[in-house]
């Protein structure tokens, strides 16, 4: 059952940023190794987070799961709205990544007057790149084509933050494109370029890596309008406590960045 929504405040203190940050100094003992001993009775952390940071978030997953043994970290990946909201209605989590600020700040706003809440911290930035079949059978070489005739697009839904991303890309080129299809997350999105039912999509770059060659990916100068930052935070009187901290610390430190930008996210 959902408990309510004054359980999911959001807390970040200023010591957490500044010691995520801050990184550790060598090898592996960056970030979850470094606090391993405090916080050691969790069993168990709930991490809501974007579907575009899937495959980076279950690496440092395991990370941290082998520096703190006995402690499971659970994922809920999706689209950071939907999340957004669930958390909102009352889930249970302990630690929410959006995939821009926007999403994050529907949980913020949600918070009652009052709350102890700090500030979400930044740790990534990602931006779009157009996703075609590795045999480009739509011949679709720049952003312009996912206009032309007879050209199957996938994009999106708008109050996601890859759709979101999407209109302000395709504005400042001028261009309306008008989707075959609107998902509710970019995995989804790509998946539809994967199957070959679509021509392109506008998706992460990070997510093109991610593909494995099942897709090529397509640069384009528009999408440096419209990157999107992710925030991370923890919510306050979340049931892991300080384990749901040190695993925020994880991702903010050098370990976590190094994770990041191996996979094709920007880091601050």
């Amino acid at each position: 059952m959902f408990r309510r929504l004054s359980r999911w405040r959001l807390a970040l203190p200023a010591a957490l940023m500044a010691a995520g940050l801050a990184g550790c100094g060598s090898g592996t003992g960056s970030g979850a190794t470094a606090t391993s001993a405090a916080g050691a009775g969790a069993k168990e952390v709930t991490v809501f987070a974007a579907a575009s940071l899937t495959g980076t978030f279950t690496e440092l997953g395991k990370v941290f799961e082998s520096a703190h043994p006995g402690t499971t970290v659970r994922f809920n990946f999706g689209s950071s709205a939907t999340l957004a909201q669930q958390i909102v209605q009352g889930a249970p989590a302990d630690v929410f990544a959006a995939a821009s600020p926007a999403t994050m700040k529907t949980v913020t706003d949600a918070s009652p007057a009052g709350s102890s809440a700090g500030s979400p911290a930044s740790f990534a930035r990602n931006k779009l790149q157009i996703a075609v079949p590795a045999d480009n059978p739509a011949k679709v070489d720049e952003l312009k084509d996912l206009a032309g005739p007879g050209v199957k697009v996938a994009l999106c839904a708008e109050q996601v933050p890859c759709g979101a991303a999407a209109v302000k890309a395709l504005g400042a080129a001028g261009l309306k494109v008008t989707p075959v299809t609107l998902e509710q997350d970019v995995k989804a999105t790509l998946t539809k370029v994967e199957l070959g039912e679509v021509d392109a999509a506008l998706v992460y770059q990070t997510d093109v890596i991610a593909s494995g060659g099942k897709v090529r990916g397509i640069a384009f100068p528009e999408a440096d309008q419209a990157v999107n930052d992710y925030p991370i935070a923890t919510l306050a009187e979340a049931p892991a406590g300080e384990a749901a901290r040190q695993f925020v610390d994880l991702v903010l430190s050098q370990q976590g960045r190094d994770v990041l930008t191996k996979a094709g996210f920007e880091v601050p």
